[in-house]
C-alpha cells in the first residue's frame, strides 16, 4: 500500500512542475509587494496591478497561496493570491520587512501609523 501512495505523489508531483512558475522572486511574509493580475473586460484583457503587505503564506508546492492586505478609503482588505496561476503576470518586491513571526495577523487590529514594519536591508 505505501508504494502505491508513493508512486502516486511521485506521479502528482511530476505532472504539477509543467504548471510551476520559474522565475519568481522570493515572497516572505513582512514584503511589500506589487502584483499584476490579468483582467478580463469583455474581450480585451489587461493588467491591474494592486500593492500590499504579505500578511501569510502557505507553502503548498502549486497551490502556494500569499495573503496580501492593503488599506483603501480607511477600510482594511485582504486578498488571497494563487502564487502560479497564469492569471498572475507579474510580482514584484517593492519593500523587505524585518518581523518575527511566520503570520501577521496581528496588523489587522492596528491602524495608521502602528502598521508600520521596520524595513530590513540586505
Amino acid at each position: 500500500m505505501n508504494t502505491y501512495k508513493y508512486m502516486r505523489n511521485k506521479i502528482i508531483s511530476r505532472i504539477e512542475e509543467k504548471f510551476k512558475k520559474q522565475s519568481l522572486p522570493n515572497i516572505e511574509v513582512g514584503d511589500s509587494i506589487r502584483i499584476g493580475v490579468l483582467i478580463e473586460e469583455g474581450n480585451k484583457e489587461r493588467t491591474q496591478f494592486s500593492e500590499g503587505v504579505v500578511i501569510a503564506k502557505n507553502n503548498s508546492n502549486l497551490n502556494t497561496t500569499i495573503t496580501i492586505r492593503k488599506i483603501l478609503q480607511n477600510i482594511g482588505v485582504e486578498k488571497v493570491y494563487l502564487v502560479h496561476s497564469p492569471r498572475i503576470k507579474k510580482i514584484e518586491i517593492t519593500r523587505k520587512s524585518k518581523i518575527r513571526r511566520a503570520k501577521l495577523f496581528y496588523l489587522r487590529n492596528r491602524s495608521g501609523k502602528a502598521t508600520r514594519l521596520k524595513q530590513r536591508f540586505n
